[in-house]
């Protein structure tokens, strides 16, 4: 729990019962998780909750959202280090077989030169196939 609430003191988040039962939840996860992920695993808590505990985070940059084409938005607790700039931006790997999303936080996304006038803001850099626990059962 010491954890979790130098995490949220970090990027100046009060630290509330709930705030640190859902941050303690995803990090449990040790992967990406959805919404309704999180509404499975705290079926106690209100879903309302979560999404404006998760709206939260992300203002205040403690997670980063991830499209990986499934069509359900995941969530992944940052670095400490992690300010969310492009500069920190990372691979993602979906797995194919168990529908997992992985963060490669040591892999970033290949820097792209943009022609004149264009700002980069995100990049979203998923790979797609089949994860190591996966190949193993194989």
């Amino acid at each position: 729990m010491d954890e979790c609430l130098e995490k949220l003191k970090r990027r100046n988040i009060k630290p509330t019962a709930m705030r640190l039962l859902i941050l303690k939840t995803m990090m449990e996860f040790q992967q990406a998780v959805s919404l309704l992920d999180l509404e499975n695993r705290l079926d106690t808590v209100d879903k309302s909750t979560i999404f404006r505990t998760i709206t939260l985070f992300l203002a205040h940059r403690l997670v980063h959202s991830i499209d990986d084409g499934t069509g359900s938005v995941k969530y992944a607790v940052c670095s400490n280090e992690c300010t969310c700039a492009v500069e920190d931006l990372h691979m993602h790997f979906y797995c194919e077989k168990c529908h997992k999303t992985f963060c490669f936080e040591h892999t970033h996304v290949p820097s792209v030169d943009l022609p004149a006038g264009f700002t980069l803001q995100s990049v979203n850099f998923v790979l797609k196939g089949i994860c190591a626990d996966c190949a193993g059962k194989e």
